[in-house]
């Protein structure tokens, strides 16, 4: 066999709740394969708070651009708020290091654009964090749908609702444009509807409706879509912050089963179940049964299938058209959501206003035009 790659330099930027919970820990699993070695966050009691958590010899920055300087890493995870995401992120590329950053990946397609060009520019590539397409239970589902071991799918349900309190967002970045480039459509539902699109492949038509009915936010608190597959499915898309019996799910008819997922904030194979068709042998139906390895979503498995990418030198998942499609998925919701009339795929270009931020300087949404 082949020697495996050395491992892998690898930067953290932001020391915070997500990176402490997700990344320090894929970064251990994945140890044998990853060096941690730099760590960078304007807050310095928080930096030297995570620098003693991660152990080892981990360099310690105020700044992304000295980090970038000294170190050269050839990873870079970005775990800061999302209004820093676009430029830490090309940051990172214009330095020549891969890039797998939080959700959202950035605020708009035209910010989007921006990565893209860096990319280019680079030979390096940026990933945004959608663990929840890595479990096996995902990985199990995506692949009878596309065999079309469960029928033709025809009626899907994608369901984020969550609850988030005043004191959430007196943080002063959240339920802003600026700060977060949307409500739970971009900051909460994302992954759910990101596991949608996984699932079922391209969409083609966008309905919506948003509003702001409990929370003193710019965006929106809760948001429903109607949606058309290019494969023909329906769907329904709910994201809601206001919901005190917390759940995500998505749900998929198909013509000979219904597989549903149903969890909060992550999941494994016990959270996926399969209902077939009366039609259906029960010999069929035993071999859609989630596989013996029981891989839970996370960033363990995402930043192990970057990792494949990078050892393989082609464009990892969640990067490129894949990452924008569930951007510009976002975009048509909002656009739908606020002129009231469908938005087609591909249709939110330059030049549009909803393509160069969320809210499309759209009345009573715009920051500068909120009563």
């Amino acid at each position: 066999m082949p020697p495996r790659p050395a491992r892998h330099r690898v930067a953290v930027v932001g020391t915070g709740a997500v990176v402490t919970g997700g990344h320090l820990p894929a970064l251990r699993a994945h140890a044998d394969r990853v060096e941690l070695v730099a760590a960078v966050d304007v807050d310095g009691a928080r930096l030297d708070a995570f620098r003693a958590q991660a152990g080892g010899d981990v360099a310690g920055y105020t700044s992304m651009g000295a980090m970038l300087d000294a170190v050269r890493p050839d990873l870079v995870l970005v775990g800061t708020p999302p209004s820093l995401h676009r430029e830490q992120t090309v940051a990172a590329l214009k330095a020549g290091a891969w890039v797998l950053c939080e959700k959202p990946l950035c605020l708009s397609l035209a910010e989007y654009d921006d990565i893209a060009a860096a990319e280019e520019a680079s030979g390096a590539y940026a990933s945004v964090v959608f663990q929840h397409r890595y479990g096996s239970g995902a990985a199990h589902a995506r692949d009878l749908i596309a065999r079309g071991e469960l029928g033709a799918p025809l009626v899907a349900h994608c369901q984020t609702t969550w609850h988030r309190d005043a004191a959430y967002y007196a943080a002063p970045w959240r339920g802003r444009w600026a700060g977060e480039g949307g409500g739970p459509t971009m900051g909460h539902g994302i992954h759910q509807y990101d596991l949608l699109l996984h699932l079922l492949g391209p969409w083609a038509e966008v309905r919506a409706m948003a509003a702001r009915l409990v929370h003193d936010t710019e965006s929106e608190d809760v948001s429903t879509a109607l949606v058309r597959f290019a494969n023909g499915a329906l769907a329904t898309v709910v994201n809601s912050v206001l919901s005190p019996d917390e759940v995500s799910r998505v749900r998929i008819d198909c013509a000979d089963a219904t597989v549903e997922l149903t969890h909060l904030y992550g999941h494994r194979n016990d959270d996926w179940t399969y209902t077939p068709a009366r039609h259906v042998a029960a010999e069929r139906a035993a071999t859609w049964r989630t596989p013996p390895a029981d891989v839970p979503s996370s960033h363990t498995g995402q930043l192990g299938a970057v990792l494949d990418a990078r050892d393989a030198g082609a464009r990892p998942p969640g990067s490129g058209p894949d990452a924008r499609a569930t951007l510009e998925f976002a975009a048509a919701l909002y656009k739908a959501a606020f002129t009231g009339r469908p938005v087609l795929a591909d249709e939110i270009a330059p030049g549009d206003p909803f393509h160069t931020a969320m809210h499309g300087s759209h009345p009573g949404w715009a920051p500068e035009e909120r009563a």
